[in-house]
């Protein structure tokens, strides 16, 4: 039996007043209180007064420059390397590595598949956890300077790009062969010391970089960092001018050195870091000993804006898990902003040894784009409501109309 018209004119207007009165007070209760903000604001506030260094992403570029069964040790140099940075949190994906490979397989390994940085054979640094972005004669100066640039192939995997930006920190490690002011490419090109600066440079000029924390390990490794001219370079070699580099000990069933004794001392170093270790670069470097090393390991603080005792070692060793709200809609057709083309910044405007870490975290940080109750008038919210409520009377009246004919 159908009800009266009268009782469901009724019905209908007490079911769109209980509607109205739902919504105001649930969008009541969808606005945050300004406690809520203020403890928001707190927590972001400190945040990135913490981060004074500014950056976001940890990188590692890992390069053994030698090749041939007589130059394992290098080999292992890189692994242990790769070892290590690893374990300290930085995914393969922020990892490059750049590896002869030819000593794990060699015929003359008694260990096939395996590398070992130690006569006792406690860890193989080879295994089956390893991943190789430039192996064999991929090792190139030119792909190496490409890499750094960012001036790859369009065709070139991801997994072979240095996909940093202007908040990354990166550690670039090389090893191998060389002399003044000059590294060796497996015996058949070398890049000078002036290859290195210009092409750091650069990076800085489009912005690919945040600071690099350079490290080599080569005889006379020292003259590698003396033409670096860009900013936010803190830079260390195993061996100083005119003084060799000498491999840390042998193992008699491969015939062999199997390490060198700087990596050797740094790797023994870093085992007792872990991620949230307060250790900083002071602590490693007050550590170089002529009689550990066997030669005159040397640092270059002058382009670094930081003080050692405040840069800790997971500032480039470990990994970084922060996340930042902006407030840029980026589209699905746009490119991410690591792949998109850096916009170079001109060299007048710049001051050359300038850091681009955030000077004032509350100017500086990028508001939400969540609505705050400041956002939100009660005026336009009590318009929306009573305009949902004529809307529903004016669809009440012109259904009664279609119903009387």
């Amino acid at each position: 039996m159908a009800l009266p018209k009268p009782v469901l004119r009724l019905l209908f207007i007490l079911t769109a007043v209980l509607s109205y009165l739902a919504y105001d007070h649930f969008s009541s209760l969808m606005t945050p209180s300004p406690e809520a903000e203020a403890a928001a604001e707190a927590f972001f506030t400190q945040h990135y007064q913490s981060n004074t260094q500014g950056h976001t992403n940890n990188w590692a570029v890992l390069v053994c420059s030698s090749r041939y069964w007589f130059n394992y040790r290098h080999m292992a140099n890189a692994l242990g390397m790769y070892r290590t940075v690893k374990r300290l949190g930085i995914p393969d994906s922020n990892i490059i590595l750049m590896l002869a490979d030819d000593a794990a397989c060699n015929t003359r390994n008694r260990f096939p598949g395996s590398v070992y940085s130690n006569k006792g054979k406690l860890l193989d640094l080879y295994g089956e956890n390893i991943e190789v972005d430039y192996r064999g004669y991929e090792v190139t100066v030119e792909n190496f300077i490409r890499l750094l640039t960012g001036r790859v192939s369009p065709t070139l995997p991801r997994s072979k790009r240095l996909l940093t930006d202007d908040r990354s920190n990166i550690f670039l490690y090389m090893t191998g062969h060389g002399g003044n002011e000059f590294l060796k490419f497996q015996d058949n090109e070398e890049i000078s010391a002036f290859d290195l600066a210009d092409a750091i440079e650069q990076m800085w000029q489009k912005k690919r970089y945040n600071e690099i924390f350079f490290m080599i390990d080569t005889c006379q490794a020292n003259t590698m960092y003396s033409k670096l001219y860009s900013p936010n370079i803190l830079a260390t070699g195993s061996s100083k001018l005119g003084e060799n580099s000498y491999s840390y000990e042998n193992d008699p069933d491969l015939g062999v050195a199997v390490i060198d004794s700087y990596t050797h001392h740094v790797l023994s170093y870093l085992e007792n870091v872990n991620k949230s270790s307060q250790l900083t670069m002071q602590d490693l470097f007050s550590t170089y000993n002529f009689h550990q090393i066997r030669s005159h390991a040397g640092v270059r603080t002058d382009l670094f804006n930081r003080g050692l005792d405040k840069t800790l070692l997971t500032d480039f060793f470990g990994g970084v898990a922060q996340v930042e709200v902006v407030d840029e809609q980026v589209s699905s057709g746009e490119p991410s902003s690591a792949q998109a083309s850096p916009k170079v910044e001109p060299e007048a405007s710049r001051p050359p040894k300038e850091p681009r870490a955030i000077q004032n975290p509350q100017k500086a940080r990028p508001k939400s784009t969540i609505p705050s109750s400041s956002d939100s008038n009660p005026l336009i919210n009590q318009a929306k409501g009573w305009g949902a409520l004529l809307a529903l009377s004016g669809l009440f009246v012109w259904s009664m109309k279609r119903a009387d004919v």
